[in-house]
């Protein structure tokens, strides 16, 4: 109720002014952002000055770049006349001319559709494990595809990478087949049963079926891969063999059993106090010594193992971080619910500490990732180095350097970025600490 005593009531209300150009739009996320005070707006203004220096030098460079050309000279020839003598630019033609050299390495041309479907397979193969959203059914095509793309790219007849999936096969049956009994004994079984076949039955299986039913593709040696296939394959298995063997690890330095936990310590220190360099030379080298006489040990397998192991001790700590990370009551919530070990581990335990230890772990990988660069030493022809050196002895390209180096990087860019970008989305995924 209005009281008698006022002088004067509103009956329409007044409508709302726009604010300040200062407080809205651009200009104020300007003033929030770069200068919001003296000392951010010095800072704006030399790194806006050192953008502005790094543009108007390399600027030219790119713009001035040249496509189609069939050599150097003709590339500083086409720069020439169409910006004046004197004018730098980049010779992207040798990116066009030689680029199955820099993903394909010398794998023979005909045969570069097996390369190309087992990239394209890469993709299928880790959408399951990447968007959970995915029926899980498709992990079924993940844990095949590992041995699909070893005989899609190296040939040969298909039942020697039959006989490693029937060793695996057998190993999960005697799994479950002693689990009930004792989980020591099944892991003992599951790891004994794979390796005695394969010594023993592998071979004679292997020829009986390769005699009635040959199927095969042509063979093509570890010598002709190259570029970023040769990266990719050694990243990528790296990668998923590293992760289980990591966790194996970081289980087994915090294991009760002092066996498990000084194996575990002992391994770890020692990979992590290594270079890597070193144990490439160890898979080149010195690993031949230690196999019997007449062994044809594929050098990129011995490289991918040694990678492996490498990125594992890394990885361990990574998480044991996690482990460390975790209170005290989660493990005794796992013990007042009745779980065993390894139960307590998967169900609540190692998702909760693999969740913290994300940022890591990705880390670990894309530094991975770019140490495949390092086979160069053990004579392998990987795309940092050795391709731009074979591709600068051509007469043509005599002299070319900065261009490969940046396409190169560019690649490298790409893949590392987007694992980061993965790993970031994962994270958001996963947290569940709102308020």
């Amino acid at each position: 109720m209005i009281p008698e005593t006022a002088s004067f009531v509103r009956k329409t209300m007044i409508p709302p002014e726009p604010p300040p150009a200062r407080d809205a739009g651009a200009v104020k996320w300007v003033r929030e952002n770069l200068f919001s005070s003296w000392g951010n707006a010095v800072l704006t203004v030399i790194g806006l000055l050192i953008v502005y220096l790094a543009l108007s030098h390399f600027a030219p460079w790119f713009l001035h770049g040249v496509w189609k050309a069939d050599s150097l000279a003709q590339c500083r020839q086409i720069i020439a006349e169409r910006w004046g003598e004197g004018a730098s630019g980049a010779c992207w033609a040798v990116i066009r001319a030689r680029w199955n050299q820099f993903l394909f390495g010398f794998y023979p041309p005909e045969l570069y559709w097996r390369p190309v479907l087992v990239f394209l397979g890469l993709f299928v193969a880790i959408a399951p494990v990447l968007f959970t959203a995915l029926p899980r059914r498709m992990l079924w095509l993940t844990a095949a595809y590992p041995l699909i793309a070893i005989w899609l790219l190296w040939g040969g007849s298909v039942w020697p990478v039959a006989m490693i999936a029937v060793g695996f096969g057998l190993g999960a049956l005697a799994f479950r087949l002693i689990l009930a009994k004792s989980s020591i004994l099944a892991v003992i079984g599951a790891v004994l049963v794979p390796v005695l076949f394969w010594l023993f039955l592998t071979g004679p299986v292997d020829r009986m079926l390769a005699s009635v039913l040959p199927i095969a593709l042509e063979p093509v040696p570890s010598r002709q891969f190259g570029g970023f296939l040769l990266a990719i394959v050694i990243g990528a298995g790296g990668i998923a063999m590293s992760l289980p063997l990591g966790i194996i690890l970081a289980l087994g330095r915090q294991s009760d059993m002092l066996l498990v936990k000084a194996f575990s310590v002992g391994f770890i220190e020692f990979i992590r106090g290594v270079p890597l360099i070193t144990l490439l030379f160890v898979a080149s080298l010195l690993l031949n010594y230690f196999l019997p006489p007449g062994t044809n040990f594929d050098i990129i397998l011995r490289v991918m193992i040694l990678v492996t192991l490498f990125s594992a001790a890394y990885i361990a700590e990574v998480i044991r971080g996690g482990l460390a990370a975790l209170p005290r009551g989660q493990y005794e919530a796992a013990d007042a619910l009745g779980l065993d070990y390894w139960k307590a581990q998967r169900l609540i335990i190692l998702p909760q500490a693999l969740k913290i230890s994300i940022p890591g772990i990705v880390s670990t990988f894309i530094g991975m990732f770019k140490d495949t660069t390092l086979v160069t030493f053990v004579g392998l022809f990987e795309p940092l180095k050795s391709i731009p050196d074979t591709i600068r002895a051509v007469f043509e390209w005599k002299g070319i350097y900065w261009e490969p180096f940046v396409f190169v990087g560019a690649i490298f860019f790409i893949f590392n970025f987007s694992m980061s970008r993965y790993s970031m989305y994962l994270e958001r995924k996963l947290k569940r600490d709102h308020h």
